[in-house]
């Protein structure tokens, strides 16, 4: 998602236009061929390139490509229900991969659609693909929470000079990153592939990508499902605020189930023991980087995962003892990643965030938010300050954000676990609101950021239901969930001798895909 950047330093620019689709403009038909990537050559994939507009406001200037992929439908044609556009999220994730999705959908729910994923305006294999300091959240980062004005200053000029390389390398690309443009990219391929209508599956800030597509393209959505829901009213800088609550909460939940696995880990019997040891950790990684390369930030980077997913838990768990116990650095540079680095998803993440709307123009309403948050929530508060920072000097101006209204789509599934910290739940009760035609499931208490087709018979079985016929649970009156489901299952460690073994995960099943993570 999006979150937490501006200054009095350099005020971005808030543009007059509204938000406007832009139907006048007819793509080429994309020309298939086949792919590069070998999961989708195994699914029987095609590829290709489609041509839209730079800026839609000028349909027959300057082109950009984004690359698309097709698997077809396995059912009779006679049982075709058009195509099923997926967006992974971020903003900023590759989608291309997520033609293969409807391999994951149950009982052959996804057989009647053609597959299709894309990779958004400036990402991945589309045409420029942005890039800006490719090792920018890399090693040896400075400490992420200011506690001098030395530090502040530091992230400050890192900040600015991030958004300075964005802009040198992003030229007018940076210009035309918002979500409203990508609504209209959608547009084009519905237009491209001559359907009438689309069907789309959305996680994260894919939700969002399809609220503004349906408030602009309403009687072209058919079935759509939302998964981890953004709150529209709450873009960018508030979003952020509420996550980093939600992360402390979360990350605490994590270090209360090390604490219930403590005969396997031995890193406290108590969550407040576990988690005064990951902060001890934490301090001492300051004053000496793990292998010279860990430090407190990529520290928190790597616990990161943990207040997003259950998936990857034991893996999280098994580094920090081994960390703990054996000195075993490596494997924590194993789960936070090795070089070369790639700031692509980082980069369009600020591309569509910094303009989508404006974020304050006051440093020090940033500086007395976040102090005030991390008060409260010190886990990742100051990681997801410096994470948007350098929108606060970013190039490009900034739009008005979009009046989502989803009256007009005729059904949509929401999907949304309890205490979901990228996405809250509030945003999910929110998203329900507005779109009156839509079902909210709720997986009641679980943690775990847009995990739905993860093997949850309850949730999955509703999305088949869905996706074979249309039809939906009962919407009932209020503002809560229509249904209420069991969430993605906190995993039972297996009885490792070695601790630092790799065991059986409750893993995502949809891991090849490589699920991009929202900020």
């Amino acid at each position: 998602m999006a979150a937490i950047v501006l200054s009095g330093l350099t005020a971005t620019t808030v543009a007059s236009a509204a938000p406007a689709k832009s139907p006048e403009f007819t793509p080429e038909p994309i020309q298939w061929g086949e792919c590069d990537n070998p999961r989708l050559v195994q699914a029987g994939a095609k590829c290709g390139f489609l041509e839209v507009p730079l800026d839609y406001a000028k349909p027959d200037g300057e082109k950009i490509k984004l690359a698309v992929s097709r698997v077809t439908h396995k059912s009779p044609d006679s049982e075709y229900q058009g195509p099923m556009l997926v967006n992974p999220g971020g903003p900023g994730g590759s989608g291309l991969i997520y033609s293969v999705f409807g391999d994951f959908v149950p009982d052959g729910g996804g057989d009647s659609y053609d597959w299709i994923g894309f990779d958004p305006r400036g990402v991945g294999a589309s045409q420029p693909s942005l890039s800006c300091i490719p090792d920018y959240d890399g090693y040896n980062r400075p400490y992420f929470v200011p506690v001098t004005p030395a530090l502040e200053r530091t992230w400050l000029t890192r900040s600015e000079n991030y958004a300075d390389a964005c802009g040198e390398n992003g030229g007018k690309l940076l210009d035309h990153m918002t979500t409203v443009e990508s609504a209209n990219d959608m547009e084009s391929i519905r237009k491209a592939l001559g359907a009438e209508q689309i069907n789309y599956y959305g996680f994260s800030y894919g939700t969002y990508l399809g609220q503004v597509y349906g408030t602009l393209f309403p009687d072209r959505f058919r079935r759509v499902v939302f998964d981890g829901n953004v709150n529209p009213k709450r873009v960018w800088y508030k979003a952020n605020l509420d996550q980093d609550i939600a992360f402390d909460r979360n990350i605490k939940v994590y270090f209360d189930w090390i604490a219930t696995y403590d005969n396997v880990y031995h890193l406290g019997t108590t969550g407040r023991q576990v988690e005064a040891l990951f902060y001890q950790k934490q301090a001492e990684l300051r004053r000496e980087p793990a292998g010279g390369k860990i430090g407190p930030d990529e520290w928190t980077d790597i616990f990161l995962q943990a207040a997003y997913y259950v998936y990857g838990w034991e893996d999280i768990a098994n580094a920090f003892a081994g960390y703990v116990h054996d000195g075993d650095w490596q494997t924590l540079v194993e789960l936070f990643g090795t070089p070369p680095f790639d700031d692509n998803g980082h980069a369009v993440y600020l591309a569509v965030s910094c303009t989508d709307t404006q974020w304050p123009s006051n440093w020090n309403k940033w500086r007395v938010d976040n102090w005030l948050t991390h008060l409260r929530a010190p886990f990742e508060t100051w990681g997801n300050v410096w994470f948007n920072a350098p929108c606060v000097f970013w190039p490009a101006a900034a739009e008005k954000p979009v009046r989502v209204d989803g009256r007009g789509v005729d059904s949509a599934l929401l999907i949304n676990e309890t205490l979901d910290s990228a996405t809250p739940y509030s945003g999910a009760i929110e998203v329900r609101k507005l779109f009156p035609n839509s079902v909210l499931v709720e997986g009641v208490g679980g943690t775990t950021h847009s995990g739905s087709l993860s093997g949850v018979q309850c949730t999955d079985s509703i999305i088949t239901e869905y996706l074979k016929t249309g039809a939906l649970p009962e919407r009932k009156p209020g503002n809560g969930s229509d249904v209420q489901c069991e969430p993605v299952p906190q995993p039972v460690p297996t009885a490792a001798a070695d601790k630092r073994a790799a065991s059986v995960p409750s893993a995502d099943p949809r891991a090849e895909l490589a699920v991009a993570v929202p900020r």
